[in-house]
């Protein structure tokens, strides 16, 4: 457990993409809320929400609430609470990803149109949304996040679609933080390396992913999802005030070697 901390005293944060205690995003309200961030947490479904309310119950979330990120009601509705209850808004945590299994598993080339559609939908457009409905609550500035992965940059075996949509979550950062920057909001991507997550299970051989990403990184070992909160505290918090439009790399340096 990585010592407590008040980087995030008094800022309100929304996280959405927590699947359960061992995903990404819960890692991350781990660590934000150990730095005294105020959170909101959302779930998919009902069936989803038995796993993320220990998560938010663990983290003191101040609000757990239902968000489908394609029904745009309940992105509305989302935001409409987070107004009513808090007024504003500091931080977006966007770690969600999305891609229909038969194309997740087949070449970029056979894609369907329907899948990579709904690919990019899901991935990368909902974070452009959950920043438009961020940016009016921010009025005093504020941090947008989302995940990455390598294979955004590097073509990597079995992660087919995923690699191109990728891509443009990490272009969209760029330009988001471009647009935003002027009002004040930092816009900016962690790219972990592999985790043992339940999003990875749906990526053929990611065993022997893990396993290669292991003995080539220089730190010879995985990340934890802790690690990777703590690089999103840092992104979150004012200790990264003039860094937006980066990609930060989790993956103990598995980036660098050829």
């Amino acid at each position: 457990m990585f010592p407590k901390s008040e980087f995030l005293k008094g800022k309100r944060g929304l996280i959405v993409g927590v699947a359960n205690d061992q995903s990404i995003a819960a890692g991350c309200a781990t660590v934000l809320a150990n730095a005294g961030a105020d959170l909101a947490l959302t779930y998919l479904s009902d069936k989803a929400k038995r796993f993320v309310a220990p998560v938010a119950e663990a983290t003191g979330a101040k609000m757990l609430l239902p968000l489908d990120v394609t029904n745009d009601a309940q992105m509305e509705a989302t935001f409409d609470a987070i107004k009513e209850e808090w007024g504003g808004l500091d931080f977006v945590l966007h770690s969600i990803a999305f891609c229909p299994q038969q194309d997740l598993h087949g070449r970029v080339t056979d894609s369907s149109r329907e899948g990579f559609s709904q690919a990019m939908d899901i991935s990368v457009h909902s974070f452009a949304r959950l920043a438009r409905l961020a940016e009016p609550l921010m009025k005093d500035g504020g941090s947008l996040l989302t995940v990455s992965y390598y294979g955004a940059e590097k073509v990597v075996d079995h992660y087919n679609v995923m690699g191109p949509v990728k891509a443009a979550l990490e272009s969209l950062t760029r330009y988001m933080a471009a647009e935003l920057g002027p009002v004040g909001i930092r816009v900016n991507a962690i790219s972990p390396g592999p985790l043992m997550t339940r999003a990875a299970s749906g990526i053929d051989h990611f065993d022997d992913l893990a396993h290669h990403a292991e003995n080539r990184a220089p730190l010879c070992r995985l990340v934890t999802i802790e690690e990777v909160g703590q690089a999103a505290l840092c992104l979150l918090s004012e200790q990264s005030s003039a860094m937006t439009g980066n990609i930060m790399f989790v993956d103990g340096g598995y980036h660098v070697m050829s």
